[in-house]
């Protein structure tokens, strides 16, 4: 499993001929064993067959914070990550993208690409599932480095496993379903 958090495992790091895949927040689902939640990337890849994605486990407040930003819920008072998109709006920056861009050891790292008002851009490192979260709130796009999605995607065709892949609109269900039945191998170096 990779994670936000971690002390060991294989070490990516961004490369200028790196490509970045574009990405949309399948869904959130809770980890079958344990019960952690985890953000599902879906990724946009040149081969429309296959069907490809990027699970992250996160935590329990950011999973809470993304589902708020997917299901377009006002929580009444602004939470973290409706303050920094409106400290952002105030001091006239705008998010232009979201980039999980490496992996060292076990943890995801991702950067917030932002233009200033002078039209200056600036990167701010953050936690994938912080710069999701933001990006959800501020409209930006989402990309997972090729890099990342060669060690981290879960990859199938549902001719190839006799199960259905995931997709896009899948119910939460049925994500789980796929996920219980993947032999642990499929998910790399990045057990539970």
């Amino acid at each position: 499993m990779a994670t936000e958090g971690g002390d060991s495992g294989a070490t990516v790091r961004e490369d200028a001929v790196d490509r970045k895949i574009p990405a949309e927040v399948h869904g959130l689902m809770m980890e079958p064993n344990s019960n952690q939640p985890i953000v599902i990337l879906r990724l946009h890849e040149k081969n429309a067959s296959e069907s490809s994605v990027v699970p992250i486990w996160i935590g329990i407040f950011e999973a809470g914070a993304i589902q708020l930003a997917i299901e377009g819920k006002d929580p009444g008072r602004p939470m973290t990550h409706d303050l920094l998109k409106n400290a952002l709006d105030l001091v006239g920056a705008e998010v232009i993208e979201v980039v999980v861009r490496a992996i060292e050891g076990n943890t995801f790292l991702a950067v917030v690409e932002l233009v200033e008002r002078s039209g200056e851009h600036r990167l701010l490192d953050a936690r994938p599932s912080d710069a999701i979260a933001l990006a959800l709130r501020a409209g930006a796009p989402l990309f997972v480095r090729q890099s990342v999605a060669d060690l981290a995607r879960v990859k199938q065709t549902a001719k190839e496993e006799g199960t259905e892949a995931p997709t896009a609109g899948m119910d939460e269900e049925k994500m789980k379903e796929w996920l219980e039945e993947l032999d642990p191998k499929a998910l790399g170096k990045y057990e539970m």
